[in-house]
């Protein structure tokens, strides 16, 4: 019997999903989760074998929550979910360390496949992003938001989320001053010389939609 853990912020998504893997005789659904904290504390408490997971979520994403997710629950399995094709986001969750990538829009048949082959530790990766993976390959060099922190990454969503120093501090339990404080080292980091400009990382590195 395969486990499941379903993340994603829309309840209809989830429940498609559950009513699609819930039907298999090998696959049982274990837990939901709205977002990507979410997931990563159920990951933690019920040990499931596969994590389906979106990419793109509020508070903290797909390809932190994969990262943090594994560190703390390495036998579970996570397979991405995204409406995206582009190679970023791909390329992002696979180094998090999810060992699969659907898109949204597969077929039941492609979702099934990907969460049986993910369970026994194989990769699988939507015939549509394939292509993009391979020539983002071919082509790519050391990334700058290699250079951040988990925490930073945490702060530079929130922030491109358009939250306040004040409101990160007591979404993350840090004081003001911290925040302030990652905010000039992400900055400095990245070279980058204003908030609009940490936005538009943002979104281009696949933090954010």
């Amino acid at each position: 019997m395969i486990r499941i853990l379903l993340a994603d912020d829309h309840s209809l998504v989830r429940h498609g999903f559950r009513m699609i893997l819930a039907a298999q005789p090998d696959m049982e659904i274990v837990g939901e989760a709205g977002n990507g904290r979410e997931a990563v504390e159920l990951a933690e408490k019920l040990k499931p074998d596969v994590v389906v997971m979106d990419v793109a979520m509020p508070e903290l994403n797909g390809i932190e929550a994969t990262r943090r997710l594994i560190e703390l629950s390495p036998r579970t399995r996570v397979l991405a979910l995204s409406m995206h094709k582009d190679a970023v986001y791909v390329r992002e969750i696979l180094r998090a360390g999810a060992r699969g990538y659907l898109l949204k829009d597969s077929a039941d048949a492609d979702l099934l496949a990907a969460v049986r082959a993910v369970a026994k530790g194989e990769g699988y990766l939507s015939p549509a992003v394939s292509d993009a993976v391979l020539s983002d390959y071919r082509r790519h060099v050391t990334d700058p938001i290699d250079l951040l922190t988990s925490r930073e990454r945490e702060v530079l969503q929130l922030i491109a989320e358009g939250k306040t120093n004040k409101e990160i501090a007591t979404s993350l339990t840090l004081s003001v001053y911290t925040v302030e404080a990652h905010r000039g080292r992400l900055m400095e980091k990245l070279n980058l010389h204003s908030t609009g400009e940490l936005v538009r990382f943002a979104v281009r590195s696949g933090l954010i939609d």
